[in-house]
């Protein structure tokens, strides 16, 4: 099969997403498809007449190595020559057309918004992850927690505010507050404010990433993730950070001192059904299929479903790879069960 693996973007999580789409390439080449990476914002300037030979000629297009540098979009796009404001590169939409199928190995933005995915709906074709409305409801995370809320899903007290609001001295829960951009991802932007100036300081800095920001309850607990693939809840991922919290550094710096373990220790079977139950009904509340991940609190109160993520991580240090490794699945036959089941989801409509 011919495969466009789909990186890049204009988004602050563009590295992430280029090292995710390269390991994701060599992993579908691995399992004997032609792939080509290319990342939807640079493009390709020059293209040969016959676009068979770019996937079966095994060019590795980008070598990236994630750093916590946050770039942003004005950033991004002065990397692109004679940026004409456009969201695709030269040549991507040629590309993605001449593919069998795509790979989105896009993180946040207007590849894990819906954006991208309405439009590769509109030219027919096919790609990994969930559709466009599924995608739009769980990326925006003021409005998956209304969600999750009116379906009595777990999840913290929030207020969501728009760039010009005011900004509120108390709220109906105590600090400290947790901050982040409505539609980031990766903890770019995420902060724990103890009191008023921080948070103050934190909404501040987060509209330079959002138009909107989310403020939300602080919830103190083991914290947890699960991906679903298909209807598979995988086993649960509990996350130790020893310094600090599970931000951006610690999710994609190799060194830091974080610890994942998968089954986690002193978590039950019912724990895990339970968590089984929760993530498989917040997919079908959100409109999610093919593959995401849940993230999770827990303490003497329960589960508290912190966010869902659209397209999750699959760099070396992403936790879904961790998770499947856990059941004796390799990476590999990871990025093969994700394709395939969105084969399934295609053939069945």
């Amino acid at each position: 099969m011919k495969i466009a693996v789909l990186a890049g973007g204009l988004s602050t999580e563009r590295n992430v997403s280029l090292v995710s789409g390269k390991k994701i390439a060599n992993a579908l080449r691995e399992k004997g498809h032609d792939v080509f990476l290319i990342d939807s914002f640079l493009g390709i300037e020059e293209v040969p007449t016959d676009l068979n030979t770019l996937f079966s000629s095994k060019i590795v297009n980008y070598d990236v190595n994630i750093d916590t540098s946050v770039l942003t979009e004005a950033d991004i796009r002065k990397l692109r020559k004679n940026d004409d404001g456009t969201y695709f590169g030269p040549n991507v939409i040629k590309i993605l057309r001449a593919a069998d199928f795509v790979f989105l190995a896009l993180h946040g933005g207007a590849g894990e918004s819906g954006q991208v995915q309405a439009f590769l709906d509109l030219y027919d074709i096919k790609y990994t992850g969930s559709d466009y409305f599924g995608a739009a409801i769980a990326m925006n995370k003021a409005k998956s927690k209304e969600i999750m809320k009116y379906n009595r899903l777990p999840t913290a007290d929030f207020i969501s505010l728009q760039k010009g609001d005011p900004i509120p001295t108390e709220f109906s829960f105590k600090y400290p507050v947790v901050v982040k951009p409505v539609n980031g991802g990766s903890s770019v932007g995420t902060v724990i404010a103890h009191n008023y100036e921080d948070a103050k300081k934190a909404i501040i800095d987060d509209f330079i990433f959002d138009d909107e920001i989310i403020i939300e309850e602080f919830i103190k607990g083991r914290e947890f993730s699960q991906g679903v693939v298909g209807n598979h809840a995988f086993p649960a991922i509990e996350i130790t950070v020893n310094d600090g919290w599970y931000d951006f550094e610690h999710k994609f710096k190799t060194g830091n001192t974080t610890v994942f373990q998968t089954p986690p220790e002193n978590f039950s079977a019912e724990l895990q059904h339970e968590m089984d139950v929760l993530s498989l009904k917040a997919g079908r509340d959100l409109n999610l299929s093919n593959y995401y991940r849940l993230d999770y609190l827990l303490n003497d109160q329960g589960f508290f479903i912190i966010e869902a993520n659209v397209l999750p991580g699959l760099t070396p240090l992403s936790l879904l790879p961790q998770e499947a490794d856990a059941e004796g699945i390799t990476y590999a036959d990871l990025i093969e069960m994700i394709l395939n089941e969105k084969i399934k989801i295609y053939n069945e409509k």
